[in-house]
């Protein structure tokens, strides 16, 4: 038999220590000061471990923490938008890209938008699915190099030029 604290905590993110457990709550409790409005979650979560409540702000605005800094656990930001433009343009203006979703019916929209923004990885009306041959790695500010697919190669080889006259040749 499974307690409803067993249950909560399968559904919660877990922190891979206590300083990233602490910065993730410290940037919900960010996100609330700066008048974003917590619709689910944001709590701690069981009585071991690092858990923590999958938590989604609504109203957040560009200018808030929560919207413009990578947090590494279970906190999403809900920003509404006019434009698809508006939305690439919002999008594409943080420094960060390590991925992005959408979610449309629309497969113009969707071929545009993830064509459009700046991310290292984008998944269409589905998230955080990965597949073992998709490099994965982000852009701007998100990471160095790419981890999956021939592309991760490249950070485990270096480069090398040498240059060697040969001398009585009838180039020299």
């Amino acid at each position: 038999m499974v307690d409803s604290m067993d249950i909560n905590s399968l559904m919660a993110n877990t922190c891979v220590d206590k300083e990233q457990y602490e910065k993730v709550l410290s940037y919900i409790d960010q996100g609330k000061r700066e008048g974003a409005s917590l619709l689910i979650g944001g709590k701690p979560c069981g009585k071991k471990g690092y858990y923590i409540e999958p938590t989604i702000f609504e109203n957040v605005t560009d200018d808030t923490l929560i919207a413009n800094d990578e947090i590494f656990g279970p906190v999403m930001c809900l920003m509404k938008f006019k434009t698809i433009e508006e939305a690439i343009r919002r999008a594409n203006a943080i420094k960060y890209g390590l991925a992005a979703g959408i979610v449309t019916n629309d497969l113009n929209i969707a071929n545009r938008v993830s064509r459009s923004i700046r991310a290292g990885m984008i998944w269409i009306n589905c998230y955080h699915n990965f597949d073992s041959g998709c490099p994965i790695g982000g852009y701007k500010m998100s990471g160095f190099g790419k981890d999956h697919g021939v592309e991760a190669l490249e950070k485990y080889l270096q480069n090398k030029a040498v240059v060697t006259p040969i001398y009585h040749s009838p180039w020299l």
